[in-house]
């Protein structure tokens, strides 16, 4: 039995999560996109790990680190840089 030509399968669903996420699918890719989640707990794993990662990613940014923290990675790469 041939897979349906519009189902979307992991593979596809993994190329366009970044568009899923940034509101950039066309309409109809977006609907194959949410009713392969409901169907697919890998996916659906892999889509809440991409938004955490993201979430990381932007609180990250927020802060810039303190001077001691500034300067405790300078000395671990000096140090690491004289091995």
């Amino acid at each position: 039995m041939d897979p349906n030509p519009i189902d979307l399968v992991c593979q596809e669903l993994v190329e366009l999560v970044t568009e899923f996420l940034s509101d950039a699918l066309a309409a109809e890719d977006r609907v194959r996109f949410e009713k392969h989640l409901l169907t697919c707990p890998p996916c659906t794993a892999y889509l809440a790990q991409m938004r955490t990662t993201l979430e990381l990613a932007g609180e990250r940014g927020k802060a810039a680190p303190t001077k001691n923290v500034e300067q405790e990675l300078i000395s671990l790469f000096r140090r690491w840089h004289q091995k």
